[in-house]
């Protein structure tokens, strides 16, 4: 056997029907999609239309409310922040401000503020200066010998 006598088992494809080609194909003049109306149309589908039956996004239950006017920190991790010490892109002795902490890039923007979060351990003696911070980062940078102020931002 060769490579161009390959051939697929009989009964193993099948043509596709072609629609709206004449009468003899079966699915001629309007292609099996009635007379009229938007959906005889192209470049139509009406979403989450189900037939006349409840849409699903109808009938699973509304929860819960979102805050229009909600604040968005960028969350730094005093892991993260020691890591950098470590390995010199950051300075430990002089004040760390947010405006520090976005040029060395560990975070990419400051949105609402920055706030900081316990996750990892921090050694280095820290003079951390930011908008937010959780009760255990502030625990942890004390516990190292540093202090960690929380700005309250300018209320606009």
């Amino acid at each position: 056997m060769k490579l161009n006598e390959l051939r697929d088992n009989p009964g193993a494809t099948k043509k596709a029907k072609r629609i709206g080609r004449g009468p003899g194909s079966g699915k001629g003049k309007t292609a099996g999609r009635g007379i009229k109306g938007q959906k005889s149309r192209s470049g139509v589908a009406i979403a989450g239309y189900e037939g006349g039956q409840m849409p699903l996004y109808m009938r699973l239950p509304k929860r819960g409310f979102n805050k229009p006017n909600r604040k968005k920190f960028a969350v730094v991790n005093l892991g993260l922040i020691q890591k950098f010490i470590d390995a010199g892109k950051l300075d430990a002795k002089g004040e760390i401000t947010e405006d520090v902490l976005l040029e060395t890039g560990i975070i990419r923007r400051k949105l609402d503020g920055v706030r900081v979060l316990a996750k990892g351990d921090v050694t280095a003696k820290l003079k951390l200066s930011v908008t937010g911070a959780s009760k255990s980062a502030i625990e942890a940078v004390e516990k190292a010998g540093g202090s960690l102020t929380v700005a309250t931002p300018a209320a606009e």
